[in-house]
């Protein structure tokens, strides 16, 4: 790996915050371009999936998806599923594969830009300036409790999703898991699995099954262009880039997350979570709604499936159609922590977003970062990993090196015309003009 300078006093063309896969993905596109850059990531490479998985995660979608720029996946199990530690390795074999201009240690605190348009960076190893910014820290910063969980008992062990484990680590007991997104219901079967008395509250997060019709679902979808379906394309964007994923795992090879086995088994489901009094924990009436709702969800990307091999003729083979194993009784429902003998809580209620060391105004009303396809409207800065930025993958394996090239591209031609201009008028050429190319 080349080690870049320390930044203090340095000026860079652009500086690339966050080396995840995002920030790795647009250095490569950069490096390819020509184009002087640095990458500051704050820990170390795959420190988010080092710190803030449990020890039996693993992708939920296959490892053939797995398309970062110039190194698409080459293992031998393309539709297999990554553990964590092969998602590490992924990503440092990723770095020994084109050894970025990357330092790591060093945290990013503050970016502004100055009058001139050159932007001003501190960081925990000094300040610089650069050009152009690309932030690329994802979306996922501080864990999100609710308020409401200050009313729990003291004796009762609070976790978020990304603190979670193993089963081992927590105290013996039941276990009360908060929220049914990908990682609430992935946390939910670990614990069952491992014969723990599992409580879920459950949400309106919709599933996906694995497999259907001889292939795995995401195959199915991926050749339906599904995945490159862009976020304009929608009527509703906005509510688009906010949607829960669909709860699936691979786990085992993968396969399905049915919740109504699980409570068929012996874990104990309810609604969303709306009170807490001390000991006693309330719940809404909207179990069932919110299992049906799942369902159908699952089931209308079967009809589309469906549709997709008889427009074109496929052979695949016949499957037969979900049948729900488990009804709840109805009514909405309390817990008594004492009583059903839950010593943890486990939220897996999600995340925030955290820009404020960003003191440019690139935001909206909600905090969320005004662009298009990760280009602001300030000149030089730049946003790359977030959910749907672009389209369905652009915070994931599968399209961030798409995302990547396109803002890598953009930078480039920025910088192109910055130094024409220049020339032309003799007028210094350091602050690259956000322009729109292809």
């Amino acid at each position: 790996m080349t080690r870049a300078p320390r930044p203090a006093g340095d000026h860079f063309p652009v500086a690339v915050v966050g080396g995840g896969q995002a920030g790795l993905s647009v250095s490569y596109c950069l490096r390819e371009r020509g184009v002087e850059h640095v990458v500051f990531e704050a820990n170390r490479i795959g420190h988010e999936w080092r710190a803030r998985r449990w020890d039996s995660f693993c992708l939920v979608t296959p490892n053939w998806q797995c398309r970062l720029p110039g190194y698409p996946y080459r293992g031998g199990d393309p539709d297999g599923f990554m553990v964590r530690e092969d998602i590490v390795r992924y990503l440092e074999d990723y770095v020994a594969f084109f050894q970025p201009p990357l330092v790591e240690g060093v945290s990013v605190t503050r970016v502004r830009r100055a009058p001139t348009g050159v932007y001003e960076l501190a960081t925990t190893d000094g300040d610089f300036t650069a050009d152009q910014v690309v932030v690329a820290t994802g979306p996922y910063h501080s864990p999100r409790i609710p308020r409401a969980a200050e009313r729990l008992p003291s004796g009762v062990r609070q976790l978020h999703s990304s603190g979670y484990r193993s089963p081992d680590r927590l105290p013996a007991g039941a276990v009360l898991v908060v929220g049914t997104g990908q990682s609430g219901c992935q946390i939910a079967e670990d614990l069952h699995l491992a014969g723990r008395q599992v409580h879920l509250a459950v949400g309106s997060a919709p599933r996906v099954a694995r497999f259907y019709r001889g292939r795995d679902c995401v195959a199915w979808l991926d050749a339906m262009g599904h995945y490159a379906r862009a976020i304009d394309e929608f009527d509703d964007a906005g509510a688009v880039r906010m949607r829960v994923n669909h709860y699936v795992t691979g786990r085992g090879g993968g396969r399905d997350i049915d919740l109504r086995a699980f409570a068929r088994d012996g874990m104990r489901l309810y609604g969303r979570l709306t009170s807490v009094h001390g000991r006693v924990l309330g719940f809404a009436d909207d179990l069932k709604a919110n299992l049906d709702h799942a369902d159908a969800v699952a089931e209308s990307i079967k009809d589309a499936i469906d549709a997709h091999i008889a427009a074109r003729g496929i052979d695949a083979p016949h499957e037969p159609r979900y049948i729900p194993v488990w009804e709840p009784d109805g009514g909405p429902g309390e817990l008594d922590l004492t009583a059903a003998g839950i010593t943890s809580v486990v939220w897996a209620t999600g995340f925030t977003r955290d820009h404020r060391w960003i003191e440019i105004p690139a935001f909206d009303g909600r905090g969320y970062p005004m662009h298009w396809r990760g280009v602001t409207s300030v000149p030089g800065l730049y946003f790359l990993g977030l959910p749907w930025q672009h389209t369905w993958g652009s915070g994931r394996f599968e399209a961030v090196g798409r995302d990547a090239e396109f803002i890598a591209g953009h930078i480039d031609a920025g910088r192109r015309l910055a130094d024409v201009c220049g020339t032309l008028t003799g007028a210094p050429t350091r602050v690259a003009a956000a322009v729109p190319v292809g």
